[in-house]
């Protein structure tokens, strides 16, 4: 009978890995921006015209994801410690908040044909 001649087969891993939990939180951050991308290429393709003044707007997806990544990290991993994982979290999303409004009104900026948008500080 003739030998195998083929390659013996490395062991089989430990097979499937899953990726963690920092790695499936960081993936639905980028989901998020490749919809924006998108919804920003469809715009342009059907008016001719990119929008500007998104800079804001842009960053509240990252500033939230960020302050998901260090609690999904801390509780995953112990990496970093409870109270500055909190910390940054409450410091991310707190700048979301302020950055959401400049964000909306650049975005609005766009549109000055249709909307008109009023704002007035102080007294």
């Amino acid at each position: 009978m003739p030998e195998d001649k083929r390659a013996p087969r490395p062991e089989e891993g430990r097979g499937y890995t899953p990726a963690s939990p920092v790695k499936r939180t960081l993936a639905w951050i980028g989901v998020v921006y490749m919809v924006i991308l998108l919804a920003l290429t469809t715009y342009f393709y059907f008016t001719g015209t990119g929008l500007g003044n998104l800079g804001p707007l842009l960053t509240v997806p990252g500033l939230v994801g960020l302050g998901i990544v260090s609690l999904v990290s801390w509780r995953s991993t112990g990496k970093p410690g409870k109270g500055p994982a909190i910390a940054l979290a409450a410091l991310c999303w707190l700048l979301a908040l302020v950055t959401l409004p400049i964000g909306i009104i650049g975005l609005l900026s766009n549109f000055s044909q249709i909307y008109t948008v009023v704002i007035t500080w102080g007294g």
